[in-house]
Formats: C-alpha cells, structure tokens, sequence
C-alpha cells in the first residue's frame, strides 16, 4: 500500500543518492521489495508458476501505477524507463525469493 501512495502522491525532498538517475533506482529498489514480499509469501514450489506470477503482477502494478500518474497528479508524469526500472526490480526480486526458497529447502 505504501508504494501505491508513494507512487501517486507528489514527492518533494527525496535524498539524492548523487547519480542522475536516483529515480530509477528508487523504483528499482521499491519493486525489489514488492516482488521479494509477494514471492515469500508462497510455500517454496507450491507451484512452478508462482514466480511467473509474481513477476508479471508486480510488472503490471507498475504499469498501472505508471498510468495512474499520467490521469490522477499532474505533478507525476509516465515514463517508459520507469516502467523498465519496475520490471528489473520485479525480476531480482522474484529471484533472490526464489533462490532464498530453494535455499530453505537443502
């Protein structure tokens, strides 16, 4: 729920990490997060799809979230590289749940 607000309020003061693109790694980070508590929340190989799952509904939030900043604040635009930056963190996130399942399992 947090990244849902985050994502559509207005943000103002966010510490600057001293790259030019901290924006991305915000985003990578924050689906880190969201896909990495989604995935642990599955018995490890409940189902071989769960990853898939998780992956794709974390990726399509992001979209949505995307989308969501274009119509609801005119201070937040979209941004395809934010969508791709979704997507990265989406992806380790699922994998490092992932690997942390199989770990558990040895």
């Amino acid at each position: 729920m947090a990244l849902i607000i985050a994502s559509l309020i207005t943000l103002n003061g966010v510490p600057s990490l001293g790259s030019s693109f901290d924006d991305k790694i915000y985003h990578i980070v924050a689906y880190i997060g969201l896909a990495f508590l989604w995935a642990s929340c599955f018995k490890p190989f409940e189902t071989k799809y769960i990853p898939f799952l998780v992956f794709f509904l974390s990726a399509f939030l992001g979209f949505i979230l995307e989308l969501l900043q274009y119509f609801v604040n005119p201070n937040r635009m979209y941004d395809t590289y934010d969508l791709i930056a979704n997507s990265i963190g989406a992806i380790f996130g699922t994998l490092i749940a992932t690997q942390i399942n199989v770990y558990k399992l040895k």
